[in-house]
């Protein structure tokens, strides 16, 4: 087939619809600014004239969008006989470079992450019908490298999850027992590692959605450092939470992955802000399997929460005595601000999320690029099809604008300052250790309900974020790594590391690989 061009907005005649003096004195009311006619008409005669004119040369301008370097085939939806766990959400065949480091390697990605010509549906209704036309940065990268991206993995609706039961049009299953849960809001990605039907995987993490179902489907993931892996081309949940990383089942394709897709791109305002070096290391490199003299403090708060399942508690402290047994030196230690991530991060999530959505996913107030097609579809489905939300996105939209107004985001704010303290008192601890460890998720996968309330629905799909939200907040990488299986299912450990020191965790993980595994 012919190679996939860019398409450029714009371009076409259009005459945009001004307000009416009715519209003007309605958004007058909702301010409180008590105009009058006569100035109604002002503002009126001033939109119309000289605002919307303005506005209709802007919509005839052309708008450059990222270029799509590789054609595609742009492939198909999953037969039923080839998705026995619900994890594809679509299968094709994208490739680029003919060598490179990921030569072989078949990688999905989660249905958040554009692919041009492919549908994304992020696991929801409303968004069935959307085709991006740009490609992520790291799908770029990942076909510049020889990769061949094989599909979508399906994920959770909207991401606002952290099971795996609210994904349109199925649930995703867990390959080590069908009746539970896969986690989310990464589930397929997690599943087409876990049953080897792909070498690697990209998924998105917010609050724990790549280490929680890499936990309960036992493969390894890394959450990068906050901006090291830049997120264009990738649907947004919050832009200060918004980290994407690798997942695979070997160490060594967990680095080599991260290897391909890290670093600036000069589009995604996260990396700015987070300060990511413009020289990276050779993460490969960094596997010696030696951990010799590391540091590992055990996180005391990490431990025993009232949900905590006593075998994983057991299993994940056996795991540092593991480290111990390979030479390095596991110490516990307390950090009580850990206890109190959740309810900072409640204080992000709420007004954050509710002003992604209200916003159609753009935002304001930052440089870089904008999916204008993604933009415009959202906002048309938001309005047209919003009965068909996740009663997750409902629940965020109604508290999220309540908390707003009537408090006047005061507590965003706030939530936005104690990071700042959340993030010190990490680093206090991480000047002492190279790592803290803990369980990535208390407990083992859950079993999917058939029948429970909706507010157990609700509680049951955000409840798994104890240990794996404080990092989203603070921004250090953490890696999941499968430390065995208790009752058939798979439990993890979580390795918390420094700012920017991806090597020293992935080479834990390593390590342990190569002993345990």
């Amino acid at each position: 087939m012919a190679p996939i061009e860019a398409r450029y907005g714009g371009g076409e005649e259009c005459n945009l619809i001004g307000p009416t003096r009715e519209e003007l004195k309605k958004i007058s009311g909702l301010y409180g600014f008590g105009l009058g006619d006569s100035e109604l008409d002002v503002f009126l005669q001033y939109i119309n004239q000289e605002i919307i004119p303005s506005y209709n040369e802007l919509e005839r301008m052309v708008e450059q969008k990222p270029q799509v370097k590789y054609p595609r085939d742009l492939g198909r939806a999953p037969r039923e006989e080839e998705n026995e766990f619900g994890a594809w959400a679509w299968k094709c065949s994208a490739t680029g470079s003919r060598r490179g480091p990921l030569s072989g390697k078949k990688i999905a990605l989660k249905d958040n992450i554009a692919l041009a010509g492919v549908p994304m549906m992020i696991g929801s209704a409303v968004m069935e019908g959307f085709i991006p036309d740009v490609d992520a940065t790291v799908v770029t990268r990942i076909l510049d490298a020889g990769g061949e991206i094989v599909g979508k993995a399906i994920c959770e609706n909207l991401c606002l999850s952290g099971g795996s039961y609210t994904s349109y049009p199925w649930p995703v299953h867990n390959p080590h027992n069908k009746d539970h849960m896969t986690g989310g809001s990464s589930s397929g990605s997690a599943v087409l590692v876990a049953t080897r039907e792909v070498d690697m995987a990209l998924g998105g993490d917010q609050g724990g959605s790549i280490r929680i179902p890499a936990s309960w489907c036992g493969v390894f993931v890394l959450k990068p450092t906050w901006g090291l892996v830049p997120y264009t081309g990738i649907s947004s949940a919050e832009a200060t939470l918004d980290h994407v990383g690798p997942m695979a089942s070997k160490m060594k394709d967990v680095a080599l992955l991260l290897e391909v897709i890290a670093g600036w791109d000069g589009l995604d305002p996260r990396q700015g802000m987070g300060d990511v070096p413009k020289n990276l290391p050779k993460y490969t490199d960094s596997l010696s399997g030696k951990i010799a003299g590391i540091r590992v403090g055990v996180l005391k708060e990490g431990f025993d929460w009232k949900d905590s399942d006593t075998d994983v508690d057991k299993m994940v402290r056996a795991s540092a005595e593991a480290f111990r047994e390979m030479g390095a030196t596991v110490t516990d230690v307390s950090l009580p601000m850990h206890r109190k991530a959740a309810h900072i991060l409640d204080g992000v999530v709420w007004e954050g999320v509710w002003s992604v959505l209200r916003d159609e996913t753009a935002g304001h107030g930052w440089l870089g690029y904008y999916d204008t097609s993604a933009l415009e579809f959202f906002a048309s489905a938001r309005r047209s099809r919003a009965i068909e939300f996740p009663i997750m996105a409902k629940l965020i939209m109604i508290a999220g604008h309540f908390i707003a107004d009537k408090y006047h985001s005061k507590y965003y704010a706030k939530a936005q300052n104690l990071r700042y303290t959340l993030r010190s008192a990490y680093d206090n601890a991480l000047q002492k250790y190279d790592m803290l460890l803990m369980p990535t998720v208390p407990y083992k996968a859950r079993r999917f309900r058939t029948e429970q309330s909706l507010l157990e629905f609700i509680i049951s799909g955000w409840s798994m974020t104890h240990n794996t939200g404080p990092s989203n907040l603070t921004g250090h990488p953490a890696i999941n790594v499968p430390c065995g299986k208790s009752g058939g299912l798979p439990v993890g450990t979580m390795l918390v590391g420094k700012s920017f020191d991806e090597g020293t965790i992935m080479n834990a993980a390593y390590a342990y690989e190569l002993k345990y595994q």
